[in-house]
C-alpha cells in the first residue's frame, strides 16, 4: 500500500480548519482511497467493500437519512447528538469523523453497519467521511479529493443498498475540497464520482458538506445534479450553516419520494444536521 508521512507547519487558519492548535503536525495520508468495515480494529483495504448479506435498506418502502459534519466530535455533546438525529434513521451519512476511542465506544454500544473512508490519520487516528447504516451495503467504495493548498485529501464514500422494491440505491456522503481558489480540483471531485453515478440506474442520494461558500461552488454542484436528474431537497425549519450567504451541507436525490426533510439547530458542532425521509416510487 503506496503511503507517505505528510509534515504540515501551520497558519492559525489552517489549525481552525483542522480542529487542532499544533504548528507541526504530522499525518500518515495513503496515496490510494482505503475504506474499512471494522473501525473498532481498523484495517483499511484498497478501494471498495462487498456484503453478501445485504437487506433491503427501506421498512415498508420508507426510510430516513441524516447527515452532519460532526466536527471531529469536537464538542462534548456529539454523542448525544448524534443519538438524537438518529434515532428514526436507517442511514447517517457523517463527514470529519475522527477515529476516537471515544468514537470506536459509541459504534461499539449501537448495531450501526459502518464504512469508513480514511482520508488520512493524525496521531494514528483516522479521519474522513463514515457511514452509519441499519442494513450492509452491496459494496461500498471509496474516494480521495487532494486539497490544493494543504495537500491532504478530502473523501467520499460511494454505496449500494438494495431496496424492497427490487431497485438498487446509490448514495454518495461526500466531504467537498475547501481550500481551493479555483474550481478545478472541486469539478475533479464531482466528475470522478459522476463517471460511476451515469452508469447507474435507479435511485440515487447525493449528500454532505460540499463547502459551497460562494455561488460558482454552488453552479458546479448545481450542473453535476442535473446532469444526473438530481433533485435538491426542499428543507422545511432550514437552520444550515451559511457562509457568505450560501449553505455548505446539501441532499440531493433521485427517483425518490421526498417525504419530509428539516435541518435542525444543534451546538454540538460547526455545522447543523439535515434529516430527511423518503418513501419508494
Amino acid at each position: 500500500m503506496a503511503r507517505y508521512t505528510k509534515v504540515i507547519t501551520g497558519l492559525g487558519a489552517v489549525a481552525g480548519a483542522l480542529g487542532i492548535s499544533a504548528l507541526n503536525w504530522s499525518f500518515d495520508v495513503s496515496e490510494v482511497p482505503e475504506v474499512s468495515e471494522n473501525v473498532l480494529a481498523p484495517r483499511f483495504s484498497y478501494s471498495c467493500i462487498k456484503s453478501d448479506l445485504a437487506q433491503p435498506l427501506d421498512q415498508g418502502g420508507e426510510f430516513s437519512v441524516s447527515v452532519w459534519n460532526i466536527y471531529k466530535q469536537q464538542k462534548d455533546n456529539w454523542r448525544q447528538e448524534l443519538e438524537r438525529i438518529s434515532q428514526d434513521s436507517s442511514l447517517v451519512l457523517l463527514q470529519e469523523a475522527s477515529l476516537t476511542e471515544e468514537l470506536k465506544h459509541y459504534l461499539d454500544d449501537t448495531s450501526w453497519k459502518v464504512r469508513m473512508a480514511n482520508a488520512f490519520k493524525f496521531l494514528n487516528t483516522p479521519a474522513g467521511v463514515m457511514n452509519l447504516s441499519s442494513v450492509n451495503a452491496k459494496t461500498t467504495c471509496a474516494y480521495l479529493a487532494m486539497e490544493p493548498w494543504l495537500r491532504l485529501p478530502k473523501s467520499a464514500l460511494l454505496s449500494e443498498f438494495l431496496l424492497s422494491n427490487g431497485q438498487t440505491l446509490a448514495v454518495v456522503n461526500l466531504h467537498g475540497v475547501n481550500f481551493a481558489l479555483g474550481l478545478e480540483e472541486y469539478k475533479e471531485q464531482f466528475n470522478t464520482l459522476k463517471s460511476v453515478l451515469s452508469k447507474h440506474i435507479g435511485p440515487i442520494i447525493l449528500a454532505g458538506d460540499f463547502n459551497t461558500w460562494r455561488q460558482a461552488r454552488l453552479d458546479v454542484v448545481d450542473e453535476f445534479a442535473n446532469s444526473l436528474g438530481l433533485v435538491d431537497t426542499r428543507i422545511r425549519r432550514d437552520r444550515r450553516i451559511k457562509v457568505f450567504g450560501q449553505p455548505l451541507d446539501h441532499l440531493y436525490y433521485r427517483d425518490l419520494t421526498l417525504v419530509s426533510a428539516e435541518a435542525p439547530e444543534t451546538d454540538a458542532s460547526d455545522h447543523n444536521p439535515i434529516i430527511a425521509s423518503f418513501a419508494l416510487q
